[in-house]
């Protein structure tokens, strides 16, 4: 008898591959064959997932973004009629020789220089450009509420709440630590809202929910207990929270 192995192995497949069927509300339901191991998706079930999950590290960082008052030098190696230093409008554009006005605000560096490489390409032969940032707002975060310090701080290098807390001198005795507001701008007219339960975080040791600032976030820590709050809110809602009604 001669055995057709490529056959068998097209069978074993078949065999081992679940069918769907339908049940008698027409809904699709799947059939396992018989024979199959259920060992692992007993385990699946149990467990929920067969593997177990474990945390990703994730890249933490931001570009400086462009925005009116900074001071850029914009530079030709190769064509230095063109070399200029512009600040940067209240408007976000800047003018330059050559181009018309030209809209930079929100741009990073990098992103500027290739816009402006494409620009210039018009009547430039593969331009070659450099952009500097010779002054520029610093990036900051905002501190108010029961800190001991409340105010308008630096924000340099990477800075969580309760980084962002002590840097403020810390909480004062009223304090409501354990609801912590930390407001985020998310456009011109809405900033995002969180509660954050910094008492917690450092009564257990648990620092993985302890919040990285982001240029322009707000603190505050209140005196009494918040009962909710929208998870966003309109920019001057803001003015609430900073400065309570006495």
């Amino acid at each position: 008898m001669i055995i057709d192995r490529g056959r068998i192995r097209a069978i074993a497949v078949l065999l081992a591959t679940p069918v769907l069927a339908f049940g008698g509300q027409g809904k699709p339901q799947i059939v396992e064959p018989a024979g199959v191991p259920q060992v692992a998706k007993a385990r699946a079930d149990r467990s929920g997932s067969p593997e177990i999950e474990r945390p990703v590290l994730q890249r933490r960082g931001w570009r400086y973004q462009l925005r009116p008052g900074d001071i850029l030098e914009v530079s030709f190696p190769f064509t230095p009629e063109f070399n200029q230093t512009v600040t940067v409008q209240p408007d976000g554009y800047i003018t330059l020789r050559g181009l018309s006005d030209f809209h930079v605000a929100g741009q990073t560096k990098p992103e500027l220089t290739r816009a402006l490489q494409t620009a210039f390409a018009k009547i430039l032969h593969e331009p070659v450009i450099t952009v500097d940032l010779k002054d520029f707002e610093k990036p900051y975060f905002i501190a108010g509420g029961e800190v001991a310090r409340p105010g308008k701080y630096e924000l340099r290098g990477d800075t969580t709440v309760t980084q962002a807390v002590a840097i403020a001198g810390g909480f004062k005795d009223t304090a409501k630590h354990s609801q912590v507001l930390l407001f985020r701008r998310v456009s011109d007219d809405w900033a995002a809202a969180k509660i954050l339960n910094v008492k917690k975080m450092l009564r257990g040791g648990n620092l993985q929910e302890d919040s990285h600032l982001q240029p322009g976030d707000m603190l505050f820590v209140p005196k009494n207990a918040i009962s909710k709050i929208k998870p966003f809110i309109p920019i001057p809602g803001i003015g609430a929270y900073f400065n309570p009604a006495p």
